[in-house]
């Protein structure tokens, strides 16, 4: 009987979290994925059956929840990883910036004393871009040395990604006892998505195929494939060189909406007849966002410029993302294939 790693891996029903486990199953690991329901569990095999996966004997589920330390001791004993993907997203119910923050930095602490009591070996933190680039203005790509500056530019989101990230960093510091931590920072995470549950950049993409964004507003950031950000936590968990670092996931220079958009129209033919082909002034954006509370999220970006390097995972890990243009059009068709698009 050869004595399989287990991987604990929270927030399983994500969109990042699902094509962890793809990766993680196909590569000869157990993963242990934890969900605040079970209920969810089997909409988790159709996802990875979508993914490829058709054996499951090494796929179980926990009953765990961010907020509820307790839950976690059950939920981490007897792995020897941990990826810990679950946070609150831009689309919660969050009235305050403190419903981000305290959640997220609660959640990964939380988890961090929980797989250290585990005797887990290492833990990789899904962190994202929002935690590198963000309040500060640079004409050079964004790289892991960089940290966002918090100031009241930074939304919600992205001040919880930040906070957490570090709240990680001084845990391993101060009362790591030699678990290891590695971070993924990815940009904007496209790809095909396994069910309708998806990240929040692939809602862009759907809006621009269902003819919901009349014109683009002025935003350059970087995008990556999902199926990448997995291989790069892969990557960080299993690496000697991974320990102690955090990477960015991006492809290339960063893409403006508009150059989305073009992807979209140069590559899908009619499919493509309702995505914009301009560009909107900002004073519009800001308009229409006093009667949209969903584009309020979208005012503080606005004209925002960020190129990211992933010169660091593609170097010391040998990382190859796929090109950007190939993961927009996989998320699109996918969008079609799952018959998302209204």
């Amino acid at each position: 009987m050869e004595n399989k790693e287990t991987v604990l891996i929270t927030g399983g029903s994500g969109f990042i979290a699902s094509y962890c486990m793809i990766t993680l199953l196909k590569n000869g690991f157990k993963v242990r994925a934890s969900l605040r329901s079970l209920n969810k569990s089997e909409l988790v095999k159709k996802m990875l059956k979508q993914g490829g996966i058709n054996n499951f004997e090494d796929l179980s589920f926990v009953l765990a929840d961010l907020g509820n330390e307790a839950s976690w001791e059950n939920a981490a004993d007897g792995c020897q990883y941990v990826i810990h993907t679950a946070s609150p997203t831009p689309f919660t119910n969050a009235k305050t910036e403190d419903d981000f923050v305290i959640p997220a930095v609660n959640g990964v602490l939380n988890v961090m004393r929980a797989a250290k009591r585990a005797g887990v070996k290492r833990f990789v933190l899904t962190s994202a871009f929002g935690a590198v680039g963000m309040g500060t203005k640079k004409t050079t790509p964004y790289t892991e040395e960089d940290w966002t500056v918090l100031n009241d530019t930074v939304a919600p989101y992205q001040k919880s990604k930040t906070i957490s990230e570090k709240a990680a960093w001084n845990f391993i510091e101060n009362e790591g006892n030699g678990m290891e931590l590695s971070v993924v920072n990815p940009t904007a995470v496209a790809g095909p998505i396994l069910a309708d549950d998806f990240s929040h950049s692939i809602q862009n993409i759907k809006q621009m195929l269902e003819g919901q964004m009349k014109g683009c507003p002025k935003i350059i950031s970087g995008y990556v494939d999902v199926r990448d950000v997995a291989d790069l936590h892969f990557k960080a968990m299993i690496m000697p060189e991974a320990k102690g670092e955090r990477f960015i996931a991006a492809s290339g220079r960063g893409l403006s909406l508009l150059d989305v958009a073009n992807i979209l129209r140069d590559n899908l033919g009619e499919k493509a007849n309702k995505v914009p082909t301009k560009e909107l002034p900002n004073w519009v954006i800001k308009l229409i966002a006093v009667f949209n509370p969903k584009l309020k999220t979208v005012v503080p970006l606005l004209g925002m410029v960020k190129h990211a390097s992933s010169e660091k995972a593609i170097k010391m890990l040998g990382w190859k993302p796929r090109p950007t243009k190939e993961a927009i059009l996989a998320t699109a068709n996918s969008l079609f294939e799952m018959n998302v698009i209204k």
